[in-house]
């Protein structure tokens, strides 16, 4: 009677219950053992009041773990909430209080808060008992996601069953997933694109995952190298940091069929940087409230398209209110809105599109380009000035890491830009520099009129920088 997603382990078990599903740091389980385990889990939870429609939150980082708690509140028909465990205890609090969280499992190393009941992770043990078979449909709730919150509070974003099952089939035609396949997952579970362009996909064909606690570039290679990773999604954060490293002209990468990205544009300069060592990058645009796919660019059109986010996923339609404009979107794939927030959701929708916030073109070919959040676009001198592309601009110097860049007030052009430099390892560049090596890239309005150095950018869980507090710097 379970159509959804609780459902998956038992009957991937049924058809490969040998092969390797979970693999963490020495252990690994194989599909039997994790049905098994969920089977168990989902039987304790039941025993403590857990049913259909109830939230369970997990809070801590990467681990076994939140599979099994994911699998067995789905099992019960219950409702799924990963939350942020960077988060202080009063955010923490806050989406407790919002789901209305029945349960909440929590990691030792995590913020100290309670929910009507509290299971420690290091007592997640579970009860014997029969299969469990319980009716969920697909348009029954299966995830609340809360948004990076980048701006205000967090909304939870409420992702269907039929919302995450129908994401998936739109990566299966993007990327050729194997039954083979050796999934590394280095980013975090709390957020929709490990969890449902990841994780799910390779569970649902019957692969391995290969989870890290949290993202260390130097264990990632270690583990491509040793555990024969064919597949693993990243921010351009993440892959950026890979090529920091002393050992990556030399890292055995070979086995890597395909890196996927998400979450903002990839710079060409790093994209680049991968197809020097044979890869190329899938790449794609979405959101949580999408599941989060939208548009995807396929490794084979990666080459020419290089910057692309590619076209409208197979199951989903998706425009833009001008061109540029913001980027609409509808389909099976996306939210029917926020949790307890139906002003929030009236205002996402227009005519039964979803409205991302986000500013696009799209090009001769059809292939969308995402310019930047509309909130983040800045007019100097009556021109709209889209920071994305400064930032990838700044990107091609070889002494920047990182970059952001902001608008802020001007008497003369009304708003200029602020750029944010990380450095790489070595001599840091100048403002003089990084001006000269933009202007031969940039229109002479979009150059930043200032140029700060820092150590880091704030980040949101997600890997998003947080400009809000970049705005706050002076």
């Amino acid at each position: 009677m379970n159509r959804g997603l609780g459902s998956w382990p038992a009957r991937r078990a049924a058809i490969s219950p040998d092969r390797v599903a979970l693999v963490f740091g020495d252990d690994s389980w194989s599909y039997a053992e994790l049905r098994d385990r969920i089977t168990r889990l989902a039987h304790r939870l039941r025993g403590i009041g857990v049913g259909r429609g109830d939230r369970v939150a997990y809070l801590g980082p990467n681990h076994p773990a939140l599979v099994e708690t994911l699998f067995a509140t789905h099992l019960l028909g219950a409702v799924f909430v990963p939350l942020n465990f960077r988060l202080t205890a009063a955010e923490v609090r806050y989406q407790l209080d919002h789901s209305g969280a029945r349960v909440l499992i929590r990691a030792p190393e995590c913020a100290v808060v309670q929910a009507p009941t509290t299971i420690a992770l290091t007592d997640l043990s579970g009860i014997d008992g029969p299969p469990l078979d319980i009716d969920v449909e697909l348009d029954d709730p299966a995830f609340i996601l809360y948004t990076s919150g980048t701006t205000g509070r967090p909304k939870g974003a409420v992702l269907t069953h039929g919302n995450v099952i129908w994401n998936t089939y739109n990566l299966l035609v993007g990327v050729d997933v194997a039954g083979d396949e050796v999934t590394l997952i280095g980013a975090p579970l709390f957020h929709v694109a490990a969890l449902n362009q990841c994780l799910l996909p390779t569970i649902l064909k019957g692969g391995r995952c290969v989870i890290m606690p949290s993202w260390n570039p130097e264990q990632a290679l270690d583990l491509i190298e040793s555990r024969r990773v064919t597949w693993m999604f990243g921010v351009a954060a993440m892959f950026a940091a890979l090529t920091q490293s002393p050992r990556w002209p030399h890292t055995d990468l070979s086995s890597l069929r395909c890196v996927m990205s998400g979450g903002a544009a990839v710079p060409p300069a790093l994209i680049r940087a991968y197809q020097e060592r044979g890869l190329t990058f899938c790449q794609g645009y979405g959101m949580t409230e999408t599941a989060p796919g939208a548009t995807f660019l396929e490794a084979r059109e990666s080459l020419d398209h290089v910057g692309s986010a590619g076209v409208p996923v197979f199951f989903t339609e998706v425009r833009v209110d001008g061109n540029p404009g913001e980027v609409l979107v509808r389909g099976p794939n996306v939210t029917p809105g926020y949790w307890n927030d139906p002003a929030a959701t009236a205002d996402a929708f227009t005519d039964g599109w979803l409205r991302t916030g986000d500013m696009a073109s799209v090009d001769a070919a059809g292939h969308f380009h995402i310019l930047d959040r509309l909130k983040d676009m800045y007019i100097s001198g009556g021109e709209n000035v889209y920071p994305a592309e400064v930032e990838a601009a700044l990107f091609t110097h070889p002494a920047v890491a990182e970059a952001a860049v902001i608008g802020i007030p001007d008497e003369k052009w009304g708003e200029v830009g602020r750029a944010f430099i990380v450095s790489a390892a070595g001599s840091p560049p100048t403002a003089g520099q990084l001006r000269d090596h933009l202007v031969e890239r940039l229109a002479k309005y979009k150059i930043p009129a200032q140029f700060t150095f820092v150590d880091d950018l704030p980040r949101t869980g997600s890997n998003k920088v947080r400009k809000a507090d970049l705005r706050k710097l002076r």
